[in-house]
């Protein structure tokens, strides 16, 4: 599936089953999931298209009206649908988190893009099984997900071993075999950004492949990489929210997740590097060359471009 495939309408309050034609009869947890994704996305389309007022979490961290009223939404839908889950927000909310299952939500990813009336952000909601005897810093099962544009009406669902579908039909990864030919996306943080260390990778990834996207959505790339719109995504210092969901997908579409150095992937692991499993190992090599200091193309100085600047105007005089 490409950019360019026609994608069905989506009404909001369109039934799960209806959304996810035939998968939804075989599936556990995404019909009432996905239905809660559309009435959450639904609310954010009225808040996008009045205009909401931002605050700061952080010194350019934003958080809207939109971002809460719609966490508040979720967890009162999963709390009626699902009462012995667990819900784990990024605006805060911390419920239940003792019992087996836990949905990591996020609400409204891509909230600067939504401040900035710039239409690239979704819902996203990705449930865990956790066994008695993990620990508080170990991983469970990634059970299902949801991602919802509600721009673009576009739901993105999965369920392990099931597979993994876009409005009902069944997504894959792409099968580009080189990074000289794929599209990656990344992301930058809203906040800390000058400890982050990622603008140095995306001068190397730019070089070596077809392009870099940032978009905004760390949730929304991830969907893209298992529909084969992107071939990989990576990024530093994400949360659990904004990936829990997006990672179920890949896999179910095929695809591979790990960290930076190849290891299994983990959640509070900070380091995220998804692809379609074919140019993955040598991603992971040019990690490894950039951890090294091996074979880096310098980025020139804006002094070095200004020398180059002055040559050219002068050799064209």
């Amino acid at each position: 599936m490409t950019a360019n495939d026609a994608l069905p309408d989506l009404p909001a309050h369109r039934s799960p089953a209806a959304a996810e034609s035939s998968p939804a009869s075989h599936l556990a947890w995404v019909p009432k999931a996905a239905e809660i994704a559309l009435e959450a996305g639904a609310r954010l389309r009225e808040y996008f298209a009045q205009g909401v007022e931002t605050e700061y979490k952080g010194d350019v961290d934003l958080v809207t009206v939109a971002d809460r009223a719609v966490e508040k939404l979720i967890r009162c839908r999963l709390g009626e649908a699902f009462p012995e889950h667990g819900v784990y927000g990024e605006e805060g909310t911390r419920e239940r988190l003792e019992g087996q299952f836990r949905w990591y939500v996020d609400p409204l990813d891509g909230t600067t893009n939504f401040a900035h009336g710039f239409p690239q952000f979704c819902v996203s909601m990705g449930l865990e099984r956790r066994s008695a005897s993990l620990g508080a810093d170990q991983d469970g099962t990634l059970e299902a997900a949801v991602i919802y544009d509600p721009l673009r009406q576009e739901l993105f669902t999965a369920e392990r071993g099931r597979g993994a579908w876009l409005n009902g039909k069944p997504i894959r990864i792409s099968r580009t075999q080189t990074l000289s030919e794929a599209l990656l996306a990344t992301g930058f943080p809203s906040r800390k950004r000058h400890a982050s260390p990622n603008i140095h990778f995306y001068q190397e990834f730019t070089l070596r492949s077809h392009g870099v996207r940032r978009a905004g959505s760390a949730a929304l790339d991830l969907a893209y990489v298992a529909c084969g719109r992107m071939d990989a995504f990576w990024e530093f210092n994400l949360n659990p929210w904004d990936i829990a969901a997006g990672i179920l997908l890949i896999e179910e579409a095929g695809g591979r997740v790990t960290d930076f150095s190849g290891n299994r992937f983990r959640l509070e692991g900070r380091e995220i590097l998804a692809s379609n499993g074919l140019i993955h190992d040598e991603l992971l090599g040019l990690f490894s060359d950039m951890f090294a200091g091996r074979n880096l193309a310098p980025i020139p100085t804006p002094q070095e471009f200004a020398h180059q600047r002055a040559a050219i105007r002068k050799s064209r005089r």
